[in-house]
């Protein structure tokens, strides 16, 4: 499941190759198991060094700079998520959000995603009497 700065979640398909996980995130990577269940957060390990947009709020102790994904753990390798894990994090991580600096400190905000209304089709007029 991969989450970029400003945008909604979204399943991605990788190989468990480590130059193709430093793509994804930008750089060297580094992993967090911030949940009981197995599975862990890959990320940049200097993100924030490298000054990345700032991503998502990390369980309220934390803030992922950069692109991330989340994947399954299996033994001691990195494996793809479940249907179920999928939707789980997908939903967790659906909405964007945008972080401002106050006199206070960061503020975070959530963006709900925007979904577009299905188009209206007209049906055909009734040509019967």
């Amino acid at each position: 499941m991969l989450v970029e700065p400003g945008k909604a979640a979204r399943p991605v398909e990788m190989k468990n190759d480590l130059h193709e996980m430093q793509q994804m995130v930008g750089g060297p990577i580094q992993a967090l198991y911030p949940w009981e269940e197995p599975v862990a957060i890959v990320c940049n390990d200097e993100g924030k060094n490298m000054g990345l947009p700032l991503n998502r709020v990390l369980e309220n102790y934390d803030i992922i700079a950069g692109a991330f994904f989340v994947c399954g753990i299996q033994g001691e390798n990195f494996s793809s998520l479940t249907e179920k894990q999928m939707q789980k994090y997908q939903q967790m991580f659906l909405s964007p959000e945008k972080f401002i600096q106050t006199p206070e400190g960061l503020l975070c905000i959530r963006i709900n995603p925007v979904v577009s209304p299905k188009p209206k089709t007209k049906k055909p007029p009734n040509h019967e009497r």
